[in-house]
Order: C-alpha cells, then structure tokens, then sequence
C-alpha cells in the first residue's frame, strides 16, 4: 500500500477511514463517568496521532490486523483516561475497575441477556427485567476479566472469533471455550436470577 512507502496523505487518508468505527468504539466503552470529563472525540483524535506515529513499526511487522492494531490503541487510551480521572474523583486506585462494563447501558445489556436466552424465558413484567439486568449487569462484572472481554467483543464490537483470538492473543480454541463458558455462566444468571460466583482465569 502508499503507506507503506511513507507518503503523509495515504496514512491519513487510511487512518480517516477508520475514524468512525474507533468513535463507536469509545463511545461503548468509555466509562460513564469518564465521558463526563473526557470527550470521545479527544480519545479518537490521540489514537489516530498516536497510530501516526507508530505507523512504521506497525507496518514493519503487522502482527495484527490494522483494525485490531487500532483497537488496541484505543483500548489503551480508555484505560489512561479511566485512571487519570477516576483517580482524580478519589475513586478506589487499588482495584482497577473493569473497561468493559463502564459505558453499556442498561438497555444493551438487558439485549445482550435476551440475545443469551430463550425468549420463553424472559420476564413478563418491567419490574422483573429490570431487577434481572441488574444481577445480570453483576454477572458481567464478576466474569473473569478474559471472559468477560470475549463476550463483550463478540456480541458488542461484532468481532469474529478469529479477531477476538488475534486481538487477545489466544488460540481459536481457547477463545471460544471462554466465550461458551462465559455464555453458559451469563445463562444461568439470567434463568435464575442468581449472580455468577466462578471468578478463575
């Protein structure tokens, strides 16, 4: 590609492309309280400067997918700011708080439950729902944090199970194994109505 010979207007022009999907990105997984402070704009606007600047050596080894390269970045940037400001609103700095949880809403997760379940199986009443997304919000947050991202990229970010192997740095085999123990966790929470308590890697 022209970007790899280095010429400025290819990079950009490769790194506009991807501007929106790194915004959807942030805007899923960017702490609610962090949004409040930081701008997913700005997230996006570091990324792309950051991926500028690290261009070379990406293209240098591609070890994985441009997207998935980006995703990274980003990733790592929503830490940063979640740190920076969760630290800054005297929030607990001896447990880091999950990233993946931080920025979905009620109402996606309540989907992502029904996704999960047979539909015979859900509540009848607005009352039980919401009660229900809540222990299952709680069960999302109590996965181990490797399962908990597999499921979080596989039915939010829409990445296959190959990309989420690449970009976690598992075999297929293993990343689909967390994915169906994840599931089969996140089932039976919702079915019963009691919060999961497996929190082993």
């Amino acid at each position: 590609m022209a970007a790899r010979d280095g010429q400025a207007a290819a990079v950009n022009q490769l790194l506009d492309r991807h501007r929106e999907s790194l915004r959807r990105l942030v805007d899923l997984r960017m702490d609610q309280m962090v949004k409040r402070r930081v701008d997913a704009s700005d997230i996006v606007q570091d990324v792309l400067i950051e991926a500028n600047r690290r261009m070379p050596g990406y293209l240098e080894e591609q070890k994985l997918p441009f997207h998935l390269w980006l995703r990274g970045l980003a990733r790592d940037r929503m830490i940063d700011a979640h740190r920076r400001h969760r630290v800054a609103s005297r929030r607990s700095v001896e447990r880091e708080v999950p990233l993946a949880t931080g920025g979905i809403s009620g109402h996606s997760v309540l989907d992502l439950a029904r996704q999960l379940n047979d539909p015979r199986n859900t509540p009848a009443t607005a009352a039980l729902q919401n009660e229900l997304t809540e222990q299952f919000q709680k069960a999302l947050d109590d996965l181990a944090e490797t399962d908990r991202e597999v499921v979080f990229m596989r039915h939010f970010e829409q990445l296959s199970n190959q990309e989420i192997a690449q970009a976690l740095n598992l075999t297929e085999a293993a990343a689909s194994m967390r994915y169906l123990r994840a599931v089969k966790r996140l089932k039976t929470v919702w079915r019963q109505g009691s919060p999961a308590t497996d929190r082993t890697e």
